[in-house]
């Protein structure tokens, strides 16, 4: 199976290689990834081109001209996925925080669902112990309050941890999709859940990072905090709608 995982990037140079190393061992014998890059100062871009003469034909690279945000750079990640012909599409972050050794059983759940989602919240699942109470309790409340809002049977409905199939992507309307910072992936997986997709959920443990700075903020955590509600009525008919909304929204 053609797997495309999709890394957005801003500031990750000490990340990448090691990442790398790890995925590229996996026994997956046509992973490939995309890496999208936001300009990053740090020189994230000029590792990633690297990493693209390291594994010819298995590393493709993004480079966008600024910090353009986590929406455009998994919508555009998609479309040149889609392009290039994966049969399923993965979204991770680059920092370790989402065990890449994980994707092997995803990758197997995959088979029977349309979507597989690495939950932290699901039996087996767990945070990184050095977290303080009240990180786990934010994150925890998060989760609690988006699936409480949109009536989601889904444990872990903010994780970046995600593998599709290639028709389920098709059969989405991702220009729908609004949000700026993580609440895309809260508005990406009710509009799935909205159209009746089915979902596999696979414990993972979520780690912190290893190296650089966290991309969470207030303003993010408050625009989040809001934006639930409007992506509940702007889906409204489209939950109606069920199955029946499914939409051919690529067909290369």
């Amino acid at each position: 199976m053609h797997i495309t995982i999709i890394i957005p990037t801003y500031n990750e140079a000490e990340n990448l290689p090691s990442l790398f190393s790890v995925l590229f061992s996996l026994p997956l014998s046509d992973l490939r990834v995309l890496i999208v890059d936001d300009n990053s100062p740090d020189g994230t871009g000029e590792i990633a081109d690297k990493l693209v003469e390291t594994y010819p034909g298995r590393v493709k690279v993004l480079h966008r001209t600024g910090k353009l945000g986590l929406r455009s750079a998994y919508l555009e990640g998609i479309q040149i996925a889609m392009a290039d012909g994966a049969e399923a599409i993965g979204q991770m972050d680059a920092d370790f925080s989402h065990d890449p050794l994980k994707l092997v059983e995803m990758v197997a759940a995959l088979e029977k669902s349309d979507v597989v989602l690495g939950s932290r919240y699901v039996p087996g699942g767990s945070l990184d112990e050095r977290w303080p109470i009240w990180r786990k309790w934010l994150s925890a409340f998060g989760n609690f309050y988006a699936r409480s809002i949109l009536d989601l049977p889904l444990k872990d409905i903010t994780t970046g941890y995600r593998l599709w199939r290639r028709e389920t992507l098709q059969g989405m309307p991702l220009e729908y999709i609004r949000s700026e910072g993580y609440i895309m992936l809260v508005e990406m997986a009710y509009l799935a859940h909205c159209l009746q997709y089915k979902f596999a959920q696979i414990p993972i443990h979520f780690a912190d990072r290893r190296w650089g700075k966290s991309k969470m903020s207030l303003k993010i955590q408050m625009e989040a905090a809001m934006r639930v509600w409007q992506v509940k009525i702007n889906f409204l008919q489209l939950r109606r709608k069920g199955r029946a909304a499914r939409v051919a929204f690529a067909t290369q």
